[in-house]
């Protein structure tokens, strides 16, 4: 196993100083928004096996099967499908929605046809693939995720006594639900510029006379004029406690509002954002992608394997897998291993991790330096590493690693 170098990024929705709170820093004074812990191209971490840190994108690529696992490289290629992340927001994050894989693969293919530049502001397509993603809280987390009954949100609108808002209150009220949050959504992103400025300021300073609208309220604040601060009204409003978590699928309409959380995500930079953000909107594109249906936001809690000590968090997609394990002094060691590449992340305390044998697993290639070991077999130069919180390990396929300690460890794998 190896020691993770990571990347800060310093995105101007970030606090500064959450994530230095975690990892016992002193804060610089600058937003530090997500620390990435994987192989993204963005800013893939650095492993050092002796000859100097080398990125983790360039380790896995000089011997795929052999990092990631055989059965993870035929599903999903051979790069590490999924990128972990603590995120730390303290402010809104853009209003966004993702593509489902057909939709991503069209996409991709059409902005390559027509030659438009990966590093286009207006191209809305990086890559081929879907990108869901789960967010799990270490403090309280605010968002918005999914639609909400087209009744509320013409209750919520009609309740800030905006003349300008009544119209779309109406077609709420009146419409089949998919057709009244198509024909809203759609109004408040192609309305005139600045009409629609003037119906959000007079919406914004009626919700801060009301308590209730706090949220909004906060959202105006950071994108004054914005229709996403109206568009966010029609959404549900999430409050997560810590270790409750939302996933995030294809469609669904959502964003970050604040808090510090950890997040997974397929490895994938497809987003099509509907406002809250000073970048490209495509307004057509975004209408092709969108989930036009009420939704109840799924609060998910992880599911405790007494056995393990695992807790799990369970999603619908095979790029990853996310669990966490709450260790107490004294108990047992719990013993992981996984047919695929892990990455593991302290957020609490203190995790101590010890080194042990390599299973070679059905088709499966040793990781490194293990290449004489069996299932049974030595464990070789085995070796010990604490971590402390926002620290982080990679593991290569088949190895087998010992937990303990005081704290809280994060599990992110593949669900092969």
């Amino acid at each position: 196993m190896d020691r993770l170098e990571n990347t800060v990024r310093p995105y101007a929705w970030g606090s500064t100083t959450a994530l230095p709170e975690l990892l016992g820093d002193k804060p610089t004074g600058r937003p530090q928004a997500e620390l990435w812990m994987g192989a993204h191209p963005g800013a893939p971490s650095r492993i050092d096996r002796g000859t100097g840190p080398l990125p983790l994108s360039e380790v896995i690529a000089a011997d795929p099967e052999r990092e990631l696992g055989v059965p993870a490289v035929r599903t999903y290629g051979p790069r590490l499908p999924f990128l972990l992340k603590l995120l730390a927001a303290a402010s809104p994050l853009s209003l966004q929605v993702h593509p489902d894989s057909t939709q991503a693969a069209q996409g991709y293919a059409d902005e390559e046809a027509r030659g438009i530049p990966l590093d286009a502001p207006h191209r809305n397509y990086k890559d081929d693939s879907h990108k869901p993603e789960l967010i799990c809280a270490l403090t309280r987390f605010e968002g918005l995720c999914g639609f909400r009954h087209p009744q509320e949100a013409a209750a919520l609108l009609e309740g800030l006594g905006v003349n300008g808002l009544k119209p779309y209150a109406d077609i709420l009220r009146a419409r089949p639900e998919t057709e009244a949050l198509r024909e809203v959504l759609t109004a408040l992103l192609t309305a005139e510029k600045d009409a629609m400025a003037a119906t959000v300021a007079e919406a914004a300073e009626a919700a801060a006379q009301h308590p209730e609208y706090a949220v909004y309220t906060g959202i105006a604040q950071h994108y004054p004029g914005d229709p996403g601060v109206l568009a966010a009204m029609l959404l549900n409003h999430v409050v997560l406690r810590p270790g409750e978590a939302l996933y995030l699928a294809a469609g669904v309409p959502h964003a970050y509002l604040g808090g510090l959380g950890v997040e997974i995500m397929a490895s994938s930079d497809n987003v099509l954002r509907c406002g809250l953000t000073p970048k490209h909107v495509d307004v057509p594109e975004l209408l092709r992608i969108v989930r036009f249906e009420p939704t109840e936001p799924g609060v998910l809690r992880p599911e405790a394997d007494e056995a393990s000590g695992e807790e799990v968090y369970e999603t619908p997609v095979g790029e990853f897998r996310l669990s966490r394990f709450v260790l107490v002094p004294g108990a047992a060691p719990h013993s992981l291993r996984a047919p695929a590449a892990q990455i593991l992340l302290c957020t609490a305390g203190a995790v101590v991790l010890h080194e042990g044998a390599v299973a070679l697993y059905e088709g499966a290639v040793a990781p490194h330096g293990a290449d004489d070991r069996s299932e049974a077999g030595a464990q070789g130069d085995a070796q010990d590493i604490t971590l402390a919180p926002g620290q982080s390990v990679y593991v290569p396929a088949g190895q087998q690693v010992q937990i303990s300690g005081d704290g809280t460890l994060f599990r992110a794998t593949v669900a092969v």
